[in-house]
């Protein structure tokens, strides 16, 4: 019997894969799983949820699964010891909420805003990932860059691109969702703060 090491987490990509691939095709679905705000005044508060297993493109769907696949399997085997071994669903699942949420609050009343894709929960999973290696390499379009160097660089990009407002990419999910992991990951354990700081002082250069 296959024991793959990160079942859930492999899990979750092959379910978002396949319906972010089936909503490419099929206009209908895609529409009753975005974030729509209207939609959400009526009621349909699951795509709190949905929106993170849809995709705007091929692109933007590789990106984030290939990030979750190599990030995934740290986190998981920390999460794992809660909730019955569905922590890190449930980690998962919470980013997609709170990452979206202060969106949400800002849009509730514009029909003109939507939003969709994982990437708000999987900028928990990265930056949760950060706190336990710091100085792990990551590879950005090929180029080797330090894990804690990285996330410097990315939340400063998404605060200045989130300013400038003229993409269709919701920095403010990235930023939350990046929040979202750190806090909790915290919260649960707070050995976490003396550990990061621990390995940020061993420098590997």
């Amino acid at each position: 019997m296959l024991n793959l090491p990160f079942n859930h987490t492999v899990t979750l990509i092959i379910i978002t894969v396949i319906i972010s691939l089936i909503a490419f095709q099929n206009q209908k679905l895609m529409n009753r799983l975005i974030f729509w705000p209207p939609a959400m005044q009526r009621g349909q508060y699951d795509r709190f949820i949905t929106h993170g297993f849809i995709h705007a493109d091929g692109t933007h769907l590789l990106f984030n699964m290939i990030t979750l696949f190599f990030f995934g399997s740290v986190i998981e085997n920390f999460y794992k010891q809660y909730a019955f071994n569905m922590g890190f669903v449930l980690f998962y699942l919470g980013g997609l909420i709170v990452a979206i949420l202060p969106s949400y609050l800002k849009n509730k009343n514009n029909s003109h805003w939507a939003s969709l894709g994982a990437s708000g929960a999987v900028s928990a999973v990265l930056f949760a990932y950060i706190l336990f290696q710091p100085w792990k390499l990551i590879f950005v379009f090929f180029i080797p860059v330090p894990a804690i160097i990285f996330a410097f660089l990315y939340v400063a990009y998404s605060i200045w691109s989130g300013k400038r407002g003229n993409t269709n990419i919701n920095h403010s999910a990235h930023l939350w969702g990046a929040a979202y992991g750190v806090i909790v990951t915290i919260i649960l354990e707070p050995r976490m703060i003396p550990h990061f700081l621990n390995q940020l002082n061993q420098l590997p250069f």
